[in-house]
Parts: structure tokens; C-alpha cells; sequence
């Protein structure tokens, strides 16, 4: 039977496709369409995407979707066709039971641009519903004094169809008795009614079975029948009365179970069974009978189940009072039920971003909210809104929708997440709510630069440092994150002294720290001044600079130099004068020195740790100067040898050594009459050199001697020869007095050879030193003089001496 009426079904759907089609008219900016109910799965509604102004292929690329509330959606978007389908089995009755028009509402959302567009489809009904009776069969009692024209009410069959399809007309099956009548009620329905055409007869028919058929107008037409079965019993003069034709009770919608709502009552004043009255329902809708009993004895009213105001504001019944004789009477009840606030709003969020840019404008729509609320009046009248101190506003729409958007500008550096609840509250008493959450997390943009821990940096390093020791570190922080957060460092291209930067230090690009690359000469230059830049890895890039001063400390790397006396360029000393007279605090000469180092490293002092009298000179700790510490006595040797250490302050110190010579004589000539018979100091420092030198002077000593006898042997020859002339004949008293050599001469000779040799005692050559212009602020001026006289010597002199020198060879 299922499948003949489904069959019915399509076929009457395809006679009505050409006439109802797909109707779409805009009226007050919606979107409407009709669709027959008993629709197959994928069913075309309409061509959406066209409405909407939109391509089929962009429905899914704008995010077009249906928003609705509460109950399941009965229709869907085909992304590829870009139409509006059924998204299953439609019932009409079960989406708008028995209303006129059976519309459903919904929302259309293009995601992209926060957009609703109201949609309504009405469904058109079918004739899918046979009509029915609550009961198969009923059963009446009539008297059978019961006059003619006597009307007997029965059951009024349903047809959940609408209009056309539905109940249109009854049939009584044929019965000499009985007739049918339909009254027209005021609300539109039919009541069918029984009406006796001639008295009854018990002795004759005490049973008639009838049948009464309840036709709908559809087609096929369908129909649904009762049986009916009256008794004929004997007579009973008075039917039950109501004491109201019409009861009313109001109650609110959490009265609990089973609590008494109302009681009717019917009164016979028969007697005995035809005065004992029986309740029940009559022309009950199958729902509501379902949720209040009916005590059958006492006419009490109470529900069995729960009232609910959003399902029925008012449930209507008829009761039936019924004597022991079948006599009947009908009253109507109203049970009206009161709303109370026992619905809390419902928070849909219909679409939502997850995640913005901390740069996202005023005004840019987060979340479409909607808000509903079952309830009604005060109790269904709902405020959303959002708690905090939140950057976001609540901007209200039509049908309840609200759209959460920004309301100023964000930080993601002062708040990176914010969790966002939307209170819906309504009106009534108590005043329900509803809260939902909205967690929002803001992205980062670059807008900050690194910024760096200090305005400028210095940093100490000493001189001589490794190649590639670490010198410094900067660290840079972006308040930014991730990518944008990244900070990499690098140094501002500049020259130092004309060379790169780049050859004197260079930065980790990662880690900031700086390192040198090469050894640092605090000589050579005493600070770098080099700026460090940190860029972060945003788009485009963000940085900032910072100045860094590197300091070189200078270290004790650098020996004091003696500036004088200076040595000459072959290795020998100079002689220092100093009068044999001179008195204690005799300044002799003057050590100077420079360190090129600073501070305490250039910081010099003067000591004598050798001398060869150590008591007869002394040297100022600051100054350098060399003086007499004591007279002069005559057991002082000559010359005299004093080692002067110059020293520094640094760590470890370094110092420089200087060996002065000097002769203790008034005049020139004395030391040079003098020097001749000292002895070579024995240096034991030099104990080679003084070796060598020994062997040189002991040769050239033999030498010497061989000389010497020769010339005394041409000597003794030549006096032996003159002898003998004198004494053959005095023929030598014309000879010259310089034909010979006396023993001052030879004296004067050894001086001159004595006098060379110990001067070149610390030199690898032997030479005469003369006294310089140089020396002549150590002298007094008796000295000079002195040396002015040696200077102004006869010629002859010194033509004697060069010739004496010319005959002997040094090595």
C-alpha cells in the first residue's frame, strides 16, 4: 500500500512540475523558490548561484554556505551546478503540520564578504495522507423511544494534508434509519453527524452496523472509514448535561506530572444506570491525547507528560459525557499554557576567523553571530553582547544576527590571543543566559625594529689579542615573532686609516658577537669606532644601529729605548769625562730613555747594578742622571765602567742596558798619557771577545818585539859602525841627531800603542777615539781648555804619531 501511494505520488508530482515549476520572485530582498514535498534526494530547488549573481565554481571559493537554526536543514548547495537541492525526503506535514502554507527559512552566507541572504521555499503539498479516524470502530446506544430527527455526533476523521489534498467531504453507507448530515464548523472544519430518520425498533433490529467513509480531494482520491455499531436499548428520557459548554484553565508550561488542571462535570438526573455518567475525549488530536488523562468517573484533567508552550500555546479538546443509556453531551476545553523562561538563548556561530593581522582595520567583521530564544515575550526578547575591555563591538543585524567586529586597532605585542565571550541573555525573570567563546589569536606584522639593550657600547681589549679572540657581544630584541623576530647583525661598511673595517673585525651574523681579526697594536692605533647594525627578517626588513667604541689597552710589549748616549754604528762605547776633582753630586752624564708604550708601562726608573767602583757614582731613580757620589781619590782607577739598567713599570717589566765609560782625568792628554798603562778590564760578560782579543795583542806583541830587536840590533850596528868611524877618523860628527832613537821616543811609542789597545778593548776593531764636540757639555771648562791645547799639539807631533801608526797593522 506504501508503494501504490508513493507511486500516486510521483505521478501527481509530475503533473504538477510544469505548473508550479520553480517560482523565484525577489519581495523585500529575499530569495524564494517552491518545491513539492515526497521529493527524492538531490532534488532541483533553484539555479542559487545565479540569484546570488555568482558562478557555480565560486560557491565553494567564497565560502557560500547555508546558516539556519535549530532544526536539521532539509536542503543543500551542489557546488558543481551551483543550485539549491533537497537534501533529503521532505515531509510537509512534519515541517508545518496543518498550516495553510508551509514555508522554510533559511540563510544563505557568502563567507567572503560577511554577506546573509534570506532565503524561503515553500513546500507545496501532496496528497500523501489518507484521512483517519482516531478509532476503527465506535459504538452507540439509542433508546428506541428516540424521536426522529434526533442528530448523534461522530468522530471527525484527519487528513494531515492541506487544502485540496485534504478532508473534503463524508459518506454514511445506506441504512433505512439513519442518515448523514455535515455541519460546518466556525473555525472551517466538518463535523459529521448521524441523524435518526425514523424511530428504532429493538424487537425488530436491536444492532446497525454502518460505515462512514471521510473522502479528500486529491488525486487520486483517498479515503479513510469508521465502523459504527448502534444498540437499540430501551428508553432513557434524559441525556448528561454540562454545567459550562465550554471550559478554560490556565497553567504554566513546568506544572509537573500528573498535577490536576481541570475537572469538568456532567449531571443526568436519571436514575440508576441511565444516571451514571462516563468522561472521555472526543475529536482529540493524537498528540494531545497523548500528554493529559482523563478520569473517566470524575472528569479530572491532568498531564502525563511535560507542557510545552513552544510546541502548543493552547491545547484544545473536547470531552464527552456519556449516561449508562448512550445519551451524550459535549463540552470544549482550553487548556491554555503560560510561558516561563525556561529556554536559554542559543549562540550559533555562524562563521568565524580564527586568526587576523595585528593590523586588521576598524570595522573588519570577525564572527556572524545569531542568537535565538524558544521562549516568548520578555522571556524570548535576547541582548547579546561581549565582556572585557576587548577592541571588538557587537553590531546588531536583522532576524537576531549579529556581527562581532573590530573596533580599533590591535597589538599582537601587548595582547597576542584574545578569548572573546559573547553573552546572550534574555528578558525574563530570572533572566537566563547563554555564553560562548571566541578564541582569536592576532598575527604579527613586522612593525618593530630591533631595538638594542643600550644606546652605545664600549669594550676593552689588549693589545697583541690572537687572531679571532671574541671581543664583544651586542644583542638586539624584536618584539616581533617568528620570521619577523629574527634578527641578524652586521657591521656598517667604514675604513680605518684607510683600510676596510672589514680586515679588523668581523660580527656572527646569528649571534652578535664580535671577533678580531688580526693582533691589535695600541702603537698603532688606540680605539675603533665601527657602528653594528641588527635587521630583523620581516617583509620588507626593519633594523637599527648602535654605536661601539673599542678600546685597546696598551700592554708592556714595547723595551725602553736609549736615545743617549747612543752607541756608535760600529759597536764601540763612548768615553765619558770626569775630572779627578769633581766634587760629590758631580753630574757626569745624563742617561736618556723612551718607552713607547703608556702608563705605568712608560713609566722608567734608572739603577746602577755594576760599576766598577760602585760607591764613586750614583744614578737619579727618575732621572737618569749619573753623578759622582764621592771625591775622587787617587787609588780611583781611570777609566771606569758603569752598566745602567733602564727599566719599565709593566707587568712583567722590561728594561734596556747601557755600559758608560768613564775616564777620570782633568785634561785630554792626561787620559790619553794614562790609558797606557791600564790593564783591559776583564769583562765577564765578553769573555770570548776579551779572548780573541788577548791573542790579537799577544801577537801583535811579538811582533812588536821582533821589531824592536831588530831595531835595536840596526841600532847597536849603526852606533858600533859609528864608533868605529870615530875612531878611524871622526867622520861622525856630521851626522844628525835624528838619525837616532832615544828612550823617551820608544816611551812615547808604548804610550801611544798602550793607549790604543784599551780603547778598543770592548770593540772587534782597534781604532783611536778622539773626544767628540758631542762630550764637551760633560766637561768643565779646565778641560776644555785642555783638550784645546791636546787639539792645537804641534804638527810634528802628529805627523810622529801617524807616522808610528802607519808602521803598525791592527786587526
Amino acid at each position: 500500500m506504501t508503494i501504490r501511494v508513493k507511486v500516486l505520488g510521483c505521478r501527481r508530482l509530475v503533473l504538477l512540475f510544469p505548473f508550479l515549476g520553480l517560482l523565484l520572485e525577489a519581495q523585500a530582498g529575499k530569495i524564494r523558490y517552491s518545491v513539492p514535498e515526497e521529493t527524492d534526494k538531490g532534488f532541483f530547488v533553484g539555479n542559487i548561484a545565479k540569484d546570488l549573481g555568482l558562478q557555480p565554481q565560486e560557491l565553494a571559493e567564497r565560502g557560500v554556505r547555508i546558516v539556519s537554526r535549530g532544526r536539521t536543514q532539509p536542503f543543500a548547495l551542489n557546488p558543481r551546478s551551483g543550485s539549491l537541492v533537497t537534501a533529503g525526503r521532505i515531509d510537509r506535514e512534519e515541517l508545518c503540520a496543518q498550516s495553510l502554507q508551509c514555508l522554510v527559512s533559511f540563510n544563505v552566507l557568502v563567507e567572503d564578504k560577511m554577506k546573509l541572504f534570506p532565503v524561503e521555499v515553500e513546500i507545496i503539498d501532496i496528497n500523501d495522507n489518507t484521512p483517519q479516524f482516531q478509532l476503527e470502530e465506535v459504538e452507540f446506544k439509542m433508546n428506541e423511544i428516540t424521536t426522529a430527527g434526533t442528530r448523534i455526533p461522530l468522530p471527525s476523521g484527519q487528513d494531515l494534508d492541506v487544502g485540496m489534498n485534504s478532508l473534503q467531504m463524508y459518506q454514511l453507507s445506506s441504512n433505512p434509519h439513519f442518515s448523514l448530515d455535515v455541519q460546518q464548523g466556525s473555525d472551517g472544519s466538518q463535523q459529521p453527524e448521524m441523524v435518526l430518520q425514523s424511530p428504532l425498533d429493538r424487537e425488530e433490529d436491536a444492532v446497525h452496523r454502518l460505515l462512514l467513509t471521510a473522502f479528500d480531494g486529491g488525486n487520486p482520491v483517498r479515503s479513510g472509514t469508521l465502523r459504527i455499531r448502534v444498540h437499540v436499548v430501551d428508553a432513557n428520557d434524559n441525556a448528561p448535561a454540562f454545567t459550562q459548554a465550554q471550559y478554560h484553565t490556565s497553567v504554566p508550561e513546568n506544572v509537573p506530572l500528573g498535577t490536576r488542571l481541570l475537572t469538568v462535570k456532567a449531571t443526568d438526573p436519571d436514575e440508576g444506570a441511565n444516571g451514571e455518567v462516563t468522561y472521555s475525549f472526543h475529536n482529540i488530536d493524537h498528540k494531545v491525547a497523548q500528554i493529559f488523562h482523563l478520569d473517566s468517573y470524575t472528569g479530572e484533567i491532568s498531564n502525563k507528560e511535560p507542557l510545552d508552550f513552544e510546541e502548543y500555546t493552547i491545547y484544545p479538546m473536547e470531552i464527552q459525557a456519556q449516561d449508562g443509556s448512550s445519551l451524550m453531551a459535549r463540552a470544549k476545553v482550553l487548556v491554555k499554557v503560560l510561558d516561563i523562561n525556561d529556554n536559554a538563548p542559543e549562540v550559533t556561530i555562524t562563521s568565524v576567523t580564527t586568526a587576523v593581522p595585528e593590523n586588521f582595520p576598524p570595522g573588519a567583521i570577525i564572527a556572524l553571530i545569531s542568537v535565538h530564544d524558544q521562549d516568548s515575550g520578555d522571556n524570548g526578547h535576547t541582548t547579546c553582547s561581549i565582556s572585557g575591555n576587548l577592541p571588538f563591538k557587537l553590531e546588531k543585524l536583522d532576524d537576531n544576527y549579529y556581527r562581532l567586529v573590530t573596533e580599533r586597532t590591535m597589538d599582537r605585542e601587548l595582547t597576542s590571543q584574545y578569548n572573546i565571550t559573547v553573552t546572550a541573555a534574555d528578558q525574563g525573570t530570572p533572566t537566563l543566559s547563554t555564553e560562548t567563546h571566541i578564541s582569536l589569536q592576532v598575527t604579527d606584522i613586522n612593525d618593530n625594529s630591533p631595538v638594542f639593550l643600550q644606546d652605545s657600547y664600549s669594550t676593552y681589549i689588549p693589545e697583541n689579542n690572537p687572531r679571532g679572540v671574541s671581543i664583544f657581544s651586542v644583542t638586539a630584541h624584536d618584539a616581533d615573532s617568528n620570521e619577523n623576530a629574527r634578527v641578524t647583525y652586521s657591521l656598517v661598511e667604514d675604513t680605518i686609516q684607510g683600510v676596510p673595517l672589514s680586515s679588523f673585525v668581523s660580527i656572527n651574523s646569528d649571534t652578535g658577537v664580535l671577533y678580531a681579526l688580526r693582533s691589535f697594536d695600541y702603537e698603532q692605533f688606540r680605539d675603533l669606532q665601527l657602528t653594528v647594525m641588527a635587521r630583523d627578517s620581516g617583509d620588507p626588513p626593519l633594523s637599527s644601529n648602535v654605536s661601539l667604541g673599542i678600546f685597546v689597552l696598551d700592554q708592556n710589549d714595547n723595551t725602553p729605548e736609549i736615545l743617549y748616549p747612543a752607541l756608535p754604528t760600529d759597536g764601540s762605547t763612548g768615553v765619558e769625562l770626569a775630572p779627578r776633582s769633581a766634587e760629590p753630586g758631580y753630574l757626569v752624564t745624563k742617561v736618556v730613555a723612551v718607552d713607547r708604550d703608556s702608563g705605568q708601562n712608560a713609566w722608567l726608573s734608572y739603577r746602577l747594578p755594576k760599576a766598577s767602583e760602585p760607591a764613586l757614582f750614583s744614578v737619579g731613580l727618575h732621572t737618569g742622571e749619573v753623578r759622582t757620589a764621592r771625591a775622587v781619590m787617587d787609588r780611583d782607577a781611570l777609566k771606569q765602567s758603569l752598566v745602567v739598567v733602564v727599566e719599565d713599570h709593566g707587568q712583567p717589566p722590561l728594561s734596556a742596558t747601557v755600559t758608560l765609560t768613564v775616564a777620570m782625568a782633568d785634561s785630554i792628554p792626561d787620559v790619553l798619557a794614562d790609558l797606557g798603562s791600564m790593564e783591559p778590564s776583564t769583562n765577564l760578560d765578553n769573555s770570548s771577545l776579551t779572548l780573541y782579543l788577548v791573542v790579537a795583542v799577544a801577537a801583535v806583541s811579538c811582533v812588536f818585539l821582533a821589531f824592536v830587536i831588530v831595531l835595536l840590533a840596526l841600532r847597536l850596528w849603526r852606533w858600533h859602525r859609528t864608533r868605529v868611524l870615530q875612531a878611524s877618523g871622526g867622520g861622525l860628527a856630521g851626522v844628525p841627531v835624528s838619525h837616532f832613537v832615544g828612550v823617551d821616543g820608544l816611551r812615547a811609542f808604548l804610550q801611544t800603542y798602550s793607549h790604543e789597545v784599551s780603547l778598543t778593548a770592548d770593540s772587534r776593531g782597534s781604532h783611536v777615539i778622539f773626544p767628540q764636540p758631542s762630550y764637551a757639555d760633560t766637561l768643565v771648562s779646565q778641560e776644555s781648555r785642555e783638550k784645546k791645547d791636546f787639539l792645537s799639539a804641534p804638527q810634528s807631533l802628529l805627523e810622529d804619531r801617524k807616522q808610528t801608526f802607519s808602521q803598525v797593522n791592527f786587526v
